[in-house]
């Protein structure tokens, strides 16, 4: 992930999501209808230009962009090719990346409404494991279930010989996780630091499996993609959905590698709370709506998502300008504040980002990566500050 989330000094400021009063709007209140659309027309057209001019400067594979306006996807459009033959459209089916760290939030915050799990829990209680973890500073307390979520547990991000362990297939994935444990190092005290850890975050996957009695890989499409709506929204993409499946393509001084990205559909090793998911625009749509207030219920009560989304601490850069929360992403933007969420993997890159107090979001999803490739992270907030205008 290209994180936005540089840190500037060894300082952890705790800070409540950076939207202010006079933004915060009930769903009610938010709630846009389809006339939206038409109001936004011309900042459309403009985002649509704009994408069209980068995609002609990066034209390997497909964009496909979304704008969501309240319980809508108001407007979406693809640019070029989902394979050699098949133009993209809105049933294109990409990866998505560290967006999936926000379906693992989402579903922590379930078992936290649900009484199973509490924010400050140690992660020791569900996952013992997490205790063969090197360098644990002994005069500071076991790390919470929350610090993992919010990136302040002081883990590494990744294990030594990080290779062998980003390989074998999504059904052995804690396994390959509790293997690779030994090799994860603490670089800060647990609180003190925002530090940004894929390990922290598949760690926090199977603590919640362990909390709920069930996987995570059947978790995750029974309690969120489905009541939401999510109905091409994967973590393996069955046989009956490989029509729809981009093709990857990782970039690279001039060269082109498929075959990475085709390697890694069979399993990313223990990148699954932190990595695996696939969907479309349509169904991210969804997921985009629901957090911005719009329901349903049954995956999370209004109120209770408002409390972690808005009442949680956040992790931020001294100046304030970034941080890190149950919301995902936080970053300040000119006359406003974004959250969401970016992603990348191997020839796959995605985007979700929202002025969630005015119930506007953007989506946006690519199968080409590397320094060759379209930067989807930049365009999803450049095209949110149009719509903000």
């Amino acid at each position: 992930m290209r994180s936005r989330l540089i840190v500037v000094a060894a300082i952890f400021w705790l800070f409540q999501i950076c939207v202010s009063a006079q933004e915060t709007l009930s769903a009610s209140a938010a709630r846009i209808d389809l006339k939206t659309a038409a109001n936004l027309s011309s900042q459309i057209a403009v985002i649509d230009a704009m994408t069209a001019d980068q995609f002609a400067k990066h034209p390997i594979g497909s964009i496909t962009v979304g704008v969501v306006s309240g319980n809508a996807l108001i407007w979406t459009k693809s640019y070029g090719y989902a394979d050699e033959k098949k133009l993209a459209d809105k049933e294109t089916i990409y990866r998505i990346g560290s967006v999936t760290k926000m379906f693992t939030t989402l579903m922590f915050e379930q078992l936290v409404e649900a009484g199973r799990v509490h924010l400050t829990d140690p992660v020791e209680k569900y996952f013992p494991e997490v205790n063969t973890i090197q360098g644990r500073f002994g005069y500071s307390p076991a790390i919470t279930l929350f610090q993992l979520a919010t990136h302040t547990s002081g883990l590494g991000s990744e294990p030594d010989n990080l290779a062998f362990y980003v390989k074998g297939p999504i059904s052995a994935w804690e396994q390959t996780l509790i293997a690779l444990l030994p090799h994860v190092h603490y670089r800060s005290e647990p609180g003190t630091q925002f530090l940004y850890s894929n390990v922290g975050y598949a760690i926090l996957g199977a603590a919640l499996s362990r909390a709920a009695r069930q996987s995570y890989t059947s978790y995750v499409p029974e309690h969120i993609f489905a009541p939401l709506g999510m109905t091409h929204s994967y973590l393996e993409v069955p046989f009956s959905a490989l029509q729809h499946l981009s093709k990857g393509y990782e970039l690279d001084g001039g060269k082109v590698d498929t075959d990475t990205p085709q390697r890694e559909h069979a399993g990313r090793g223990y990148k699954v709370p932190n990595g695996a998911a696939y969907t479309t625009v349509e169904d991210l749509a969804h997921f985009e709506s629901f957090l911005m207030g719009f329901g349903p219920n049954s995956v999370l009560q209004a109120s209770s998502l408002e409390d972690f989304l808005t009442q949680t601490s956040v992790a931020s850069n001294i100046m304030l300008s970034d941080g890190y929360g149950l919301c995902g992403v936080v970053l300040k933007r000119p006359t406003y504040t974004a959250v969401g969420h970016d992603g990348d993997v191997a020839g796959y890159e995605a985007a979700l980002y929202m002025k969630r107090a005015s119930g506007i979001g953007v989506i946006v999803l690519a199968n080409s990566t590397g320094d060759d490739a379209l930067d989807s992270d930049a365009l999803s907030l450049d095209a949110l500050d149009i719509l903000s205008k």
